[in-house]
């Protein structure tokens, strides 16, 4: 019983910071209709701005994260102004091969730009450890989880109950019936830029204070981002959420109860058995056409 108990609590905590990382491209899937597969790059390139940040100017990490923030929203508005505009109207196939090209120009930029060694930060609220029900689990890590739901808690309450906001959803759910009401869908489309690398931003700074960054570090977090967004489902900022802390007690309890080998296998075997079941994911709706 308490091995289990410290699984699911592990688990809990792991699954809202993969929830946080994954986030963005939920975000970026849901309303622009592209599938980013650099999104796990602009998480680096946070982890590394925070590094500089904290490591090279001694900026306290929550002093830092503002501007490792910005930094994020002007690189997701810029992306999508000079690149993803243009190929909008072009095939899926186009889109897909660009943010793949855009993925390893982010990440060969980073080794030429920082080398392939590994770095990190000591950041003393992140030190020690918290009980949470009994079971132990690093400060740094639940920092980061507090920080996916106060970053969920902000996103969402800035789509329900703002203008903007809502206009967004409105170019999610139809750019034709959001185009005809009056609502700018580019500027829309911008903004879902800006908004997704704005909280890849806040997970990459988060991750930095128990996670080291290398330009590979993308490597580790790709498929899980697009598991938990697509097991949550589209449509809902509650989906990658709810996917994210699915797959962190998959991921927990299979690696403590059955055998760490094993366990991302049955993370995607869970991943298949929802979709089998539930095509659209747990909280989908129906994708625009």
């Amino acid at each position: 019983m308490n091995l289990l108990l410290t699984a699911v609590v592990q688990g809990l905590i792991m699954g809202l910071v993969y929830a946080l990382v994954s986030l963005g491209l939920g975000l970026i899937w849901g309303v622009v209709d592209v599938v980013n597969f650099a999104h796990a790059e602009y998480m680096m390139w946070a982890m590394y701005a925070t590094y500089f940040a904290v490591a090279g100017f001694h900026l306290d990490l929550l002093a830092a994260l503002p501007i490792v923030v910005a930094l994020g929203f002007l690189a997701g508005v810029c992306t999508y102004a000079v690149l993803i505009r243009r190929i909008m109207s072009a095939p899926a196939v186009t889109q897909i091969f660009t943010t793949f090209g855009l993925l390893f120009f982010l990440r060969y930029s980073a080794f030429a730009a920082f080398g392939p060694d590994f770095r990190g930060i000591t950041w003393p609220p992140a030190g020690g450890s918290v009980l949470i029900l009994g079971v132990p689990i690093g400060a740094a890590q639940v920092d980061a989880a507090l920080a996916a739901l106060i970053t969920f808690g902000l996103l969402h309450a800035f789509l329900q109950w703002t203008k903007t906001g809502k206009a967004l959803q409105a170019t999610a759910q139809n750019p034709a019936a959001a185009l005809a009401l009056g609502i700018e869908v580019e500027r829309m489309y911008m903004l879902a830029w800006g908004l997704s690398i704005a909280t890849a931003a806040v997970g990459g700074a988060f991750l930095l204070t128990f996670y080291q960054v290398s330009p590979t570090v993308g490597d580790a977090f790709l498929l899980l981002m697009f598991a938990s967004v697509v097991l949550g489902g589209f449509g809902s900022v509650l989906g990658p959420l709810l996917g994210g802390v699915v797959i962190g007690l998959v991921e927990s309890v299979a690696g403590n109860l059955v055998s760490p080998t094993f366990k991302l296998a049955l993370v995607f075997g869970a991943l298949l058995l929802v979709l089998f079941l539930r095509p659209g994911g747990l909280l989908g709706q129906e994708r625009r056409g």
